[in-house]
């Protein structure tokens, strides 16, 4: 079923005034508080994992804890896949939306005691929660604007990310201090205190959307319930049985269960694409989109790989090998973690306008190549602060802020054409699964970025970053050079399924 667009939803003409429309504030407020419990954790969860145990950490080696913060982020990029589902075919958005933020927020008060094996716990629940909550609220969002109005969907995108980064930008600078300077568990519970606030700010205002979000697009019939069931019974031994094993033989660590799923994550999107092109509800020529689409998010992949180091070997790097002392004062490490949301801030509404005034002129595989570009620009030059830092002296500070300002634009060029993308390829009833398709694909990225960090271990630090920024370069220009096809096949009429 699609959603039904209440009166006040309708975008005005000017492609301003529905940052002031009552349903825009509802999602806008409810994703800032989201944010800052992303930002947040973000900003001290790699940092705590290599603390020293006397030091109230995980005790990780380098590694290892940024391993597990790309597998915590690919978590929450994979899990969309079962999240967008159950908006599409169980809760509805709305309530998604709901269950989801109760589930991060219970994770990160998980996370707030100060048991070891409780940070384990409160990731899983925080990656659960945001895979159920965060295509949901973009499916939410994106169903306010009809098809073919991609440039105003990607321009209201654009000012979405711009405001949250709001919240972004000081989530990092209040959870980094309290997390470094007092105790790490109470930085996370903080985090946890800003996504309640988030649920009883978007419980109160669901009453703005008209019907959209109420039901599911696409509800289970009895007999595809009565198959779910069938199947997860069935499915669920074999990993039960493999951690029974790995307990009876004492050799047990909720890092195997990361690894494990860190590989689920270089698996699925592929296997999910397989799925949803054999799914009856799509007509031919929307298959030959959903096609190309993949073909770009292969680009998306690529970009997250990097991108998503951003909170891990980057923010290991702002501690160990930056000068962070200004006027005196020591710059704690997680507060880099604020540049990337202050840069989108600044460069958000310039893309915005960009988009509105190109309209289809720059296709969207040109667009994937220029924030493809960016990305790999920012680890090229990491390659530089690498080796001025395996000199012995601590780096400036302007370098890791020149790589974020870098991944920042890449970002805001190509998140929000690949969500818009995702909107405008899938019929109605697809929406909230097609976006979980593009977040499978960051979570390819974050989970081949969760694999590659062990190749510092064995590489000199500026040889890692150059090799990953020049195949980034690399990939930007074949896109760049070869993508008339996928911008066709993009641009192909929609039959009826």
């Amino acid at each position: 079923m699609p959603v039904t667009e209440p009166p006040s939803a309708r975008p005005s003409r000017d492609g301003v005034r529905f940052r002031r429309q009552r349903w825009f504030v509802t999602l806008f407020l409810t994703d800032i508080w989201e944010r800052f419990s992303f930002y947040g954790m973000q900003a001290i969860l790699v940092l705590y994992a290599a603390a020293p145990v006397d030091e109230g950490g995980l005790g990780l080696r380098g590694s290892t804890a940024a391993m597990l913060f790309g597998v915590y982020v690919g978590s929450v990029f994979v899990l969309a896949l079962p999240g967008g589902w159950v908006g599409d075919r169980v809760l509805g958005e709305r309530r998604a939306v709901i269950w989801g933020g109760v589930i991060i927020a219970l994770g990160h008060f998980a996370m707030a005691m100060p048991v070891r094996d409780a940070a384990y716990a409160g990731l899983a629940l925080i990656a659960i929660g945001t895979g159920l909550l965060k295509p949901n609220m973009l499916a939410l969002l994106s169903g306010f604007y009809p098809k073919g109005d991609a440039a105003r969907r990607e321009a209201a995108i654009s000012i979405f990310y711009t405001g949250i980064q709001v919240s972004a930008l000081l989530a990092p600078l209040i959870t980094g201090f309290v997390g470094e300077r007092i105790d790490w568990h109470l930085g996370f519970g903080l985090a946890g205190a800003g996504m309640v606030l988030g649920v009883v700010q978007f419980t109160l205002g669901r009453g703005h959307f008209g019907e959209a979000g109420r039901a599911p697009r696409q509800p289970l019939s009895e007999a595809e319930r009565r198959t779910v069931i069938r199947r997860v019974v069935r499915t669920l031994p074999v990993p039960v049985l493999l951690v029974a094993v790995d307990v009876a033989a004492g050799t047990f660590s909720p890092l195997h269960l990361a690894a494990a799923f860190g590989l689920v994550t270089l698996i699925v999107p592929f296997g999910y694409t397989a799925v949803l092109l054999r799914d009856r509800g799509w007509a031919p020529a929307d298959r030959g989109r959903l096609k190309a689409f993949t073909c770009l998010l292969l680009s998306y992949s690529l970009f997250w790989m990097l991108v998503s180091q951003a909170g891990s070997m980057l923010a290991l790097f702002a501690q160990r090998s930056t000068d962070r002392t200004v006027a005196g004062f020591t710059v704690p490490a997680g507060w880099f973690q604020s540049a990337i949301p202050l840069f989108i801030l600044v460069m958000a509404p310039v893309f915005a306008a960009l988009w509105i005034r190109l309209g289809n002129r720059v296709g969207t595989p040109a667009k994937f190549a220029l924030g493809l570009a960016f990305a790999g620009a920012s680890f090229l030059l990491m390659g530089g602060a690498a080796a001025v830092a395996a000199q012995g002296a601590k780096v400036s500070l302007s370098w890791l802020l020149m790589v974020f300002f870098l991944q920042a634009c890449g970002e805001i060029v190509i998140g929000p054409v690949a969500i818009s993308t995702s909107a405008e390829v899938a019929p109605a009833a697809f929406v909230g699964r097609t976006i979980g398709l593009s977040w499978l694909f960051s979570a390819l990225g974050a989970g081949l970025g969760a694999q590659v960090v062990h190749l510092a271990d064995v590489w000199p630090d500026h040889v890692y970053y150059l090799v990953l920024g020049g195949a980034a370069a690399a990939a930007s220009a074949t896109i760049a050079v070869a993508g008339g096809g996928a911008r066709r096949a993009l641009a192909a009429p929609v039959d009826a399924p």
